[in-house]
């Protein structure tokens, strides 16, 4: 019998444990968006200097994008939120591809056999630059798939960069603006705005699924 309830206790005291854990952190007071707003902007330039860094760096390993970029709404607003978002993304899709391009071809590419990297790189031989900014729109597989896929194949790096630029615009400009939402002080003008940009990144994957481009100059 003793033995009994103490394998059970085993089974259980983990998972328990956990939902303790998770029970407390909900309990816990926790700043509300405005505060969070607040505190970012007695920072003067360390916060958003601090967030490009890690913003940059994070980023170069697959880590969700999006959590990064509505925290530059919510932190900075608007006009800082986009600026430092868009600077930051591409800072990173740059770092990624080249230093894959570092490691070299033949090394990594044996370990990516993963078929949405395989489906990446296909369409990345059949359309070059082009596919970096419609994978960036919406982005229907990972933002650091991308970057890697790009560093392996004969991309160019101008074009890669100006591509990213130009495919995350939509994307980025309204998830800062649902971030900034977040806080409560956002005129209704610029959610419309908000999904004003998510529709034409997601019209820009239909418009480019329709367009058969089997040449483009890489």
């Amino acid at each position: 019998m003793i033995t009994a309830t103490l394998g059970i206790l085993r089974r259980w005291w983990l998972p328990l444990a956990y939902g303790a854990v998770f029970v407390a952190a909900l309990s816990a007071p926790h700043p509300t968006p405005g505060q969070v707003r607040d505190w970012a902007d007695t920072t003067g330039p360390v916060a958003p200097l601090m967030f490009l860094i890690v913003h940059s760096l994070v980023t170069i390993a697959p880590f969700p994008r999006t959590v990064l970029t509505l925290g530059a709404g919510l932190l900075f607003g608007p006009a800082l939120g986009i600026g430092l978002a868009v600077i930051a993304t591409t800072v990173s899709a740059v770092l990624a591809f080249l230093l894959v391009r570092a490691l070299g071809r033949d090394r990594l590419a044996a370990r990516l056999t993963h078929p949405t990297v395989r489906a990446v790189d296909r369409r990345l031989e059949r359309r070059g630059w082009l596919a970096v900014g419609s994978l960036r729109l919406i982005a229907p597989v990972p933002f650091s798939i991308v970057n890697y896929c790009a560093g392996l194949s004969s991309v160019r790096l101008s074009p890669y960069a100006l591509a990213t630029v130009v495919g995350i615009l939509p994307n980025t400009i309204g998830v800062v603006l649902l971030g900034d939402a977040l806080t409560g002080t956002t005129e209704p003008a610029l959610l419309v705005l908000s999904a004003a940009c998510l529709a034409v990144g997601v019209i820009g994957l239909i418009v480019d699924a329709k367009i058969d481009v089997r040449t483009v100059s890489r």
